[in-house]
């Protein structure tokens, strides 16, 4: 098995994969705070992580994905009593509104899908374990706080120096901090919250200890692969190596793994921006797939623009494989030739599907041209290959000419209206009307109805099996 090199958010630099169990994956992903739907940012990176497993267990590996649930969280308290609901309640329905998004976007469940308020007795022995060790301490009315001065390397992922930090700091009335830094790990009651027993008296956990506490439980206190956006490498992630180091005396995680951010108009996606699209309002306008090509046209690491543009060219790329598969059976078993290495090459390094899915447009091309030649055989070891590969990365998962007579819904912004198109039974008639033409010599009528087809978002392809069609 050759080596699959991954940038490491710690060292930064790439490193080769190396398993603390050989040939097998532990890969813990910070998940969603259930108190909204998922917007295209967290679309980002369920996709990444998601590819990062498909193509771990492709290469042989066996993954124990985990990837946490926060259900208890000071925006989730706020929001169900804003709605006047049951955090219960809302918690619910936000994670089986995520679910369907998965499911939609083509993300398979984790191995382990871990709330936070299943852990609490695993929270409470950690932070009894950071007390014992000297890392953190309790303060009047409840609270237990983490000393990030004890801890020596904070800031070593993000970058960070103590003393930039502890200047731009600012310290609440009465929060009873020993440093400006200190974050908490247990928060005491507030009347009419949601709260679990504790040495410290009744409370909750901070955000921060839930995924060491869960992380620690299902993968051991010393794993493989730690990932999540990058906007959780400073505090979050930083303060999760803190905490299970402290508590654990390992080296928690060898690989961190950081997804860059989804940019509007140049800013960060989000929801305290307020310029973010969620998945469900996105996905009636646009083909799940093609999300998921979208994300995938760019490297995991670096910064994607959202635009219609850009969710075009992505439809625009799926369309051309799509035409490519049409009316080809692939052979079977695969036949992996020179394409293969060159996608294996690609995901290999950094997980680079950019170039990944250039190789399958190359495949693409290749297998046009062997359909041009009359090679029908060559044309089916190629489609195979090529239906093979982009499942790897979760594409083309639908039957060429089910996914070319599906009227594309249009982006956001397009400006153009689904009552422009006409629907299949329509178009089948005009062929049909356009091939009496044709056989009537009548080609000015035949011309017409091509053009007006066009108009309306239909192309027609003559070939030598007839005239097929296709949404543009």
């Amino acid at each position: 098995m050759s080596t699959i090199a991954i940038h490491n958010s710690l060292t930064g630099r790439k490193e080769p994969l190396t398993t603390l169990e050989p040939g097998h994956v532990r890969m813990y992903v910070c998940g969603m705070t259930v108190y909204d739907f998922c917007h295209v940012g967290h679309a980002r990176s369920l996709i990444v992580f998601d590819v990062v497993r498909r193509y771990l267990r492709h290469r042989g590996y066996r993954v124990t994905h985990v990837r946490n649930i926060t259900d208890i969280d000071d925006k989730i308290i706020a929001r169900a009593a804003e709605n006047g609901e049951s955090i219960g309640a809302l918690t619910e329905r936000f994670i089986a509104a995520m679910h369907e998004d998965c499911a939609a976007l083509g993300v398979e469940r984790p191995e382990h899908e871990p709330r936070a308020t299943e852990y609490v007795a695993e929270i409470v022995a950690m932070i009894g374990k950071l007390i014992a060790n000297g890392y953190a301490y309790a303060v009047a009315g409840g609270d237990v706080l983490y000393s990030v001065a004890k801890f020596d390397g904070y800031g070593r992922l993000s970058g960070k120096r103590l003393a930039d930090l502890r200047a731009g700091a600012r310290v609440e009335v009465d929060e009873g901090k020993r440093d400006p830094l200190d974050f908490v790990l247990w928060k005491r009651a507030k009347p009419g919250e949601p709260a679990w027993d504790s040495p410290w008296g009744l409370g909750r956990p901070g955000w921060h200890i839930e995924c060491s506490a869960m992380s620690v439980a299902l993968l051991g206190d010393h794993f493989d692969i730690h990932g999540g956006g990058m906007d959780l490498k400073f505090p979050h992630h930083e303060n999760e190596i803190a905490q299970t180091c402290a508590a654990c005396g390992s080296k928690f995680v060898d690989t961190w793994m950081h997804n860059g951010f989804v940019n509007v108009n140049a800013e960060k996606m989000s929801k305290s921006l307020g310029n973010f699209f969620t998945v469900r309002e996105v996905l009636p306008h646009l083909r799940p797939e093609v999300m998921r090509a979208f994300v995938l046209s760019s490297h995991y690491r670096g910064p994607i623009n959202y635009s219609d543009d850009n969710l075009r060219q992505a439809d625009a790329s799926l369309e051309r494989l799509y035409v490519a598969l049409r009316d080809v059976v692939p052979t079977s078993p695969v036949v992996h030739g020179a394409a293969t290495e060159k996608f294996k090459a690609a995901m290999d390094d950094d997980f680079n599907t950019p170039e990944a899915l250039a190789a399958l447009q190359a495949l693409a091309r290749d297998l046009n041209v062997a359909k041009g030649a009359g090679d029908g055989a060559k044309a089916a070891v190629l489609a195979a290959e090529l239906v093979c590969l982009a499942g790897v990365v979760g594409l083309l998962g639908h039957e060429p000419e089910a996914w070319l007579r599906t009227r594309p819904a249009k982006v956001l912004g397009d400006g153009t209206t689904a009552a422009a198109e006409p629907d299949a039974a329509e178009i089948d008639a005009l062929v049909e009307a356009r091939m009496a033409a044709r056989k009537a010599r009548d080609f000015k009528e035949s011309d017409r109805i091509r053009d007006a087809l066009l108009a309306r978002g239909v192309l027609l392809e003559d070939g030598p099996q007839g005239t097929s069609w296709r949404y543009r």
